[in-house]
């Protein structure tokens, strides 16, 4: 079993940027993230599963564990060292084609799941991500007890599996993961807005576009109006549904335009109904905050690391800001799914293989981390590992 390695060199996961970790010939080989031959752990239980990895998806957490700018609110939540990698396209014993909902849940960890009635947020508390069978660990991919996609093999828990259907290529199902994070950050973004919502989507990345695509997807009639850096995120995200698609520095004129609103300093009076931060700098959540209407809602999608923003605006609009983490159960029109059922219906509408750009094998995960770090520049979205490539 080939697999890729986050040592336990550094808690904070700066021992390296990112020209040490794909960086010169003579730089590779530093770094946190390294290639070994051979088996890589036990199953935690005997109810896990060992599957054979077809893809593993490079996600934006993933480039910033390996910059070191991971928000250090994680090392209580992450056990060193183990496999990256939790997009994750995989086939079990039986041949059938699987993805991994990579949050290690109750079963995952030998717990019994809660009961609702006796804990806040639907029952979800995160001690459990500390405890159980296995290290501490958010995700499968941040574990040392649970594998990660970044390897030829890897474990999973029954309790994570979700079944492929066949219609779907191998580059569309990879894609199920992350486009589910996108659809949970949609619904959020929907939840009780207009019938007819303006809603903003800044950053058209993988996640940016598939969150497009989701709103579009669950509300026919908002309006999108959303802002990217390069030409080929501009046509994909039309082709995903936005009406306007602008670049970041035109994005307010853009918002107050569509509402009417005056311009007050780099603000606007009025503003979207809701604005989803797909990017998660400091600038990009300022510009949320500052295009969407009083009592409107500003969703971080994209993973913020330490941010400074000025938090006036955010008392003064009475804006709601909050997160959107993964995925999980979404209702939508009376109807309760799993956001990777929808995120299935997403990937349908769009063709083969959509937002997936390329794959490369463990051995040139340098030239891998490099091309997904520079996506965007290099005009492509989705990159990802196929193990089953020799070079």
């Amino acid at each position: 079993m080939t697999h890729l390695l986050v040592s336990d060199s550094d808690r904070r996961f700066a021992a390296s940027r990112l020209g040490s970790v794909f960086g010169s010939p003579n730089a590779r080989g530093r770094g946190p993230l390294s290639l070994h031959p051979g088996v890589r752990g036990d199953a935690p239980t005997e109810q896990w599963e060992e599957l054979t990895v077809i893809l593993s998806g490079i996600c934006g957490s993933d480039l910033g564990l390996l910059t070191g700018q991971a928000s250090a609110y994680f090392e209580p939540w992450v056990s060193l060292p183990f496999v990256p990698g939790h997009e994750v396209l995989a086939r079990r014993k039986d041949g059938a084609r699987v993805v991994i909902d990579p949050v290690l849940g109750h079963r995952a960890r030998g717990l019994e799941p809660p009961d609702p009635a006796m804990c806040a947020a639907d029952g979800h508390d995160y001690s459990h991500l500390v405890a159980g069978d296995l290290d501490p660990g958010i995700q499968s991919g941040f574990c040392c007890s649970a594998g990660g996609g970044w390897s030829t093999t890897m474990w999973a828990h029954p309790s994570q599996l979700h079944a492929v259907p066949d219609d779907l290529s191998d580059e569309q199902a990879v894609l199920i993961e992350p486009v589910a994070g996108a659809a949970h950050a949609a619904a959020i973004g929907l939840r009780d807005r207009p019938t007819h919502p303006l809603i903003g989507v800044i950053g058209l990345g993988t996640i940016g576009v598939a969150t497009v695509a989701a709103i579009r997807h669950f509300a026919p009639g908002a309006t999108i109006i959303a802002a990217g850096r390069y030409p080929h995120q501009v046509s994909a995200a039309r082709r995903a549904g936005a009406d306007t698609v602008v670049s970041t520095e035109d994005y307010a004129r853009a918002v107050r335009r569509a509402t009417g609103s005056s311009m007050i300093g780099p603000d606007l009076g009025g503003g979207a109904d809701s604005s989803l931060d797909c990017v998660g700098t400091a600038d990009t959540l300022r510009l949320a905050v500052g295009t969407t209407r009083p009592r409107g809602r500003v969703v971080a999608v994209g993973m913020p690391g330490a941010t400074t923003i000025d938090l006036a605006p955010l008392w003064h609009r009475e804006c709601e800001l909050t997160g959107a983490y993964t995925y999980g159960t979404e209702t939508i029109d009376g109807e309760r799914r799993h956001t990777f059922a929808h995120a299935i219906d997403i990937i349908r509408q769009h063709g083969d293989p959509w937002l997936f750009s390329e794959s490369y094998p463990l051995a040139r995960h340098h030239d891998a981390i490099a091309h997904a770090a520079s996506a965007g520049a290099r005009g492509s979205f989705k990159i990802a590992f196929d193990p089953r490539k020799d070079s």
